[in-house]
């Protein structure tokens, strides 16, 4: 498999990863959504809405906007308080995210094997804050997949802990989902 289809293919399962668990938190009450855990970004909302922010933001990098912030948001707010553009429910988070989901859909599309090896650039809001840092663009993709399986894990141990349905998100259940089964 090339580079670029390998890439579709890990952005394909994080936006089917990320709509199950968005699906998922649709069954929970207002107080489970936000109920407070020692884990992950503190509550399911908050992880939701750090995750969705930084798919946001990283896609914005990629575009070529070193310091870009979600809609709404204010610069020189703790990474842990962000706004994520002032969604206040569920329903305009997943509103948003179908939306920023077809956008990566169009960027990915875009792109060519070479253009993996491009640097972008991104003045960091977490580790070494305030430094403009380059990065290879696919290093970047990467990120975005493996945080968003990282954040997801800790939502759903966060489903676990409320006693809801957990999400199984692995590639394989996508690719066993894809297939027909054989005898």
């Amino acid at each position: 498999m090339q580079g670029m289809k390998l890439v579709q293919r890990l952005n394909q399962h994080r936006q089917w990863a990320n709509e199950r668990v968005l699906s998922t938190a649709t069954d929970l009450t207002a107080e489970q959504l936000r109920q407070p855990f020692p884990i992950g970004q503190g509550s399911v909302w908050r992880s939701l809405l750090h995750l969705y922010a930084a798919e946001y933001v990283w896609l914005e990098t990629l575009l070529g906007d070193d310091n870009a912030l979600t809609p709404g948001d204010v610069r020189g707010q703790l990474p842990g308080n962000q706004l994520a553009g002032g969604i206040q429910t569920l329903d305009e988070l997943i509103q948003h995210w179908q939306e920023l989901a077809e956008r990566w859909r169009v960027y990915l599309a875009s792109l060519t094997d070479e253009q993996l090896d491009e640097v972008v650039y991104r003045i960091s809001t977490s580790s070494g804050i305030g430094q403009r840092y380059g990065s290879r663009r696919s290093d970047v993709i990467l990120h975005v997949c493996t945080h968003a399986q990282y954040t997801l894990a800790q939502v759903n141990n966060m489903f676990r802990q409320l006693h809801a349905s957990t999400t199984d998100v692995m590639l394989i259940t996508l690719a066993r989902n894809e297939s027909t089964p054989r005898s």
